[in-house]
């Protein structure tokens, strides 16, 4: 099978070869073929439900969108270099108890998001050493980091919900507060995903992420440290895992180890269905918004359904499944003489 994959791989256009022009349209295409999705799903939920157009449901979906997309936005610059993060829901469990258990010792709170942020990082850039230096598959030693991670947050946290004090109005702010009418992790979701996609876009690092997912010996050969580049955007990943955690407490005021558990399945499965391809080398940060907004009104449709958590994760997984399928079909079509 990694021979299989190699040999894709080998034989998968590189990025010049293919040609910048024809990945935009090919993005393009796919976006607005995941809006057609998005406004019929939101209209048969507005047909079959009074409750989805409350004011207060769409602000709860709006929420949603920003805060699987934050994390996913991480997600979909490390599977543009066709690898994997699975860490990043106990990345975020490990930040959310120890910024709890800072926040209760009345440390400042700039020191704790500080602090914060700079436990994911080191997370991710763990994740990014160990790939690049110790070579460990990055499915591997991901999934060592999360067993690891979740672990770390249960004993720090003694298995218990950290519970702290009343913090001052601007952490509350973040995770609660509204501006011009919209949450702020919305407005926070915008920054990072407006970030992202120019740095993807315009900035040498950014080619050199969609090089290395497309061919890293050919990236290699073209004198680009592929090494540093995946281990960035592992560091991004963690980054932007601690900055997830961060809202999370912010908003429910309490810090739970249990925090995060499934969100690297809905960051893979945003991601995947955005039109990132798990092979590397192609997607766009559009389609990454797209993706979290279809998985957050898919999964309040169910919600308003009253369809089971359990029920919920069935769905997600084929839509998983078939999103890759449907990603091996196009490739194998592309291929086809």
């Amino acid at each position: 099978m990694i021979d299989e994959k190699l040999d894709r791989r080998q034989a998968a256009p590189s990025l010049t070869a293919f040609g910048v022009t024809q990945l935009r349209r090919l993005g393009a295409l796919r976006a607005s073929g995941l809006i057609w999705v998005l406004v019929i799903m939101c209209a048969v939920a507005a047909l079959v439900s009074d409750a989805f157009l409350n004011p207060f449901n769409l602000i709860n979906v709006l929420r949603q969108v920003a805060l699987f997309g934050i994390v996913s936005v991480g997600m979909t610059f490390v599977i543009l270099t066709a690898g994997i993060d699975l860490s990043v829901g106990s990345i975020v469990a490990v930040v959310a108890v120890t910024a709890a258990m800072l926040l209760d010792a009345a440390v400042p709170i700039p020191l704790v998001i500080v602090a914060g942020l700079a436990i994911g990082s080191a997370m991710g850039a763990a994740n990014g050493a160990g790939i690049t230096l110790g070579g460990i598959p990055p499915f591997i030693m991901t999934l060592g980091t999360m067993v690891m991670g979740r672990g770390l947050a249960m004993t720090i946290s003694d298995g218990h919900p950290i519970h702290f004090r009343a913090v001052a109005d601007q952490f509350a702010w973040l995770g609660q507060g509204h501006l011009l009418g919209l949450p702020v992790p919305v407005w926070v979701f915008a920054v990072v995903a407006s970030l992202a996609a120019g740095i993807l876009r315009l900035t040498a690092f950014g080619r050199n992420i969609y090089a290395v997912g497309s061919n890293p010996e050919a990236a290699r050969l073209a004198g680009i440290d592929v090494k540093r580049t995946i281990f960035m955007v592992y560091l991004i990943s963690g980054f932007l895992s601690g900055l997830t955690a961060l809202i999370f407490i912010s908003r429910l005021t309490v810090g739970e180890p249990v925090a995060g558990t499934g969100l690297e399945l809905e960051a893979i499965a945003i991601t995947v269905i955005g039109g990132t391809s798990l092979f590397g080398g192609e997607g766009r940060i559009s389609g990454t918004i797209l993706g979290a907004a279809i998985v957050a009104v898919l999964a309040n449709i169910l919600n308003l359904f009253g369809v089971s958590p359990f029920t919920q994760q069935i769905v997600k997984g084929a839509i998983i499944v078939a999103a890759v399928l449907f990603e091996i079909i196009r490739r194998r079509k592309a291929s086809a003489p």
